[in-house]
């Protein structure tokens, strides 16, 4: 089925609120439409709800991530790291990738971390306090998921800044780290950082993910850098958003800072509704596996499908007043994706979440927008470009 819709390609469509009104209507109608080519090489087909979201991605659904997970890529243009690199692989390759990788992201992991984490929460806070408005996007967002994920892969500290300022270029918006390069010459920039790491990783093994997966000795060195590079853009340029909108969240919600001061328990659910109602990680891609049908769409083998999980989190079937950040939600949200793919670091988002929700409940009374949010031009990443608040103190 073809519906009168925009260029869903487009990273000019996401950076106002009307995509919340779009997508609500397109999620309630299981609309499935089909965007040409043009700025994806064969074109694409588009699910919005939840219902059919959850299928495309689900275990029995008749799709495939290895030929690429963002839009762009299709049967006839896959991604090179396909079947090598996490995200982009299936079956038993993706399950022996996941045992290599899943420790250092696991819910143990985070939890041995989370001091560590609890102590960098606390410390981004310390450099902000008397401060009364904070530019968050660019002074919080990105430095409490910066400091865990360089941890994991064994970062020094002296490089962090500077690497995920690229991953700011090659995956957020062009231009958004402040290097003056194109996402491609970023990327290619990361890949040769890493490069270098896990050289140097198999002369001087340490207490980090390049070490770990070169001592497994199953994947060849390029595969350890492609994965080394997923983790970093995974784990921070999406978890950086939800960061910034744990503050936006408090800006907008009448007392949200005060009952998870007076009720730590409730701190759970915040996160929960913090990913849900953020949703960083805009869409997902799969390929058909044979023709198959979603809602009304004739889906042929080799066609791309782009679910759209920001619509997904909002919509109305399943999400009662879905653009309101409510803590009395069942959730069920899909920001960590569905099925197979759910995403690895998903522990990890959560406990960084929850260290920071905890220390602004410590030391802030409340949270105003200095100025409405400003979104990235992005169809990958849903993501703030800036956003201001004016901070009270205790």
């Amino acid at each position: 089925m073809t519906t009168e819709t925009p260029d869903l390609a487009d990273p000019g469509l996401y950076t106002s609120s009307d995509r919340f009104r779009m997508w609500r209507e397109l999620a309630l109608a299981q609309a499935v439409p089909w965007t040409g080519p043009g700025a994806t090489p064969s074109g694409f087909w588009s699910v919005f709800s939840h219902r059919l979201g959850s299928r495309v991605l689900g275990p029995k659904g008749p799709f495939t991530s290895e030929y690429g997970m963002m839009l762009g890529f299709d049967a006839e243009h896959p991604d090179h790291a396909g079947g090598r690199m996490i995200v982009v692989t299936d079956g038993a390759r993706h399950h022996a990738l996941r045992k290599l990788i899943g420790p250092f992201l696991s819910r143990l992991k985070a939890d041995t971390m989370a001091e560590f984490v609890a102590r960098e929460a606390h410390s981004l806070l310390d450099r902000l306090e008397g401060e009364p408005a904070v530019q968050v996007a660019k002074d919080i967002g990105p430095r409490l998921p910066a400091s865990v994920v360089c941890e994991i892969l064994g970062i020094p500290e002296s490089d962090r800044e500077w690497l995920i300022a690229l991953t700011r270029d090659a995956f957020g918006e062009a231009g958004a780290g402040g290097n003056e390069l194109s996402p491609g010459e970023a990327h290619t920039q990361i890949l040769v950082y890493f490069n270098e790491l896990v050289d140097f990783r198999r002369e001087h093994p340490g207490d980090d993910l390049p070490s770990a997966l070169l001592a497994d000795g199953s994947l060849p060195f390029e595969d350890v850098v492609m994965n080394c590079d997923n983790v970093l853009v995974g784990g921070n340029e999406t978890t950086r958003h939800a960061i910034t909108g744990a503050f936006h969240a408090a800006a907008v919600t009448p007392g949200l800072l005060p009952a998870l001061a007076a009720d730590r328990s409730l701190i759970t659910a915040a996160v929960e509704e913090t990913v849900r109602w953020t949703a960083p990680a805009m869409h997902v891609l799969r390929v058909a596996c044979e023709d198959t049908q979603v809602g009304d769409a004739s889906i042929r083998k080799g066609d791309a499908v782009a679910v759209w999980l920001a619509s997904c989190n909002r919509d109305p079937a399943v999400f009662a007043s879905p653009d309101a950040f409510r803590l009395d939600r069942g959730n069920g949200h899909l920001g960590f994706g569905h099925g197979p793919h759910h995403c690895l670091g998903a522990a990890m988002t959560r406990i960084e979440l929850h260290s920071l929700y905890s220390a602004m409940a410590d030391r802030i009374d409340g949270v105003a927008l200095a100025t409405e949010p400003s979104w990235l031009h992005s169809n990958i990443i849903q993501g703030y470009r800036a956003l201001t608040v004016d901070l009270t103190w205790r």
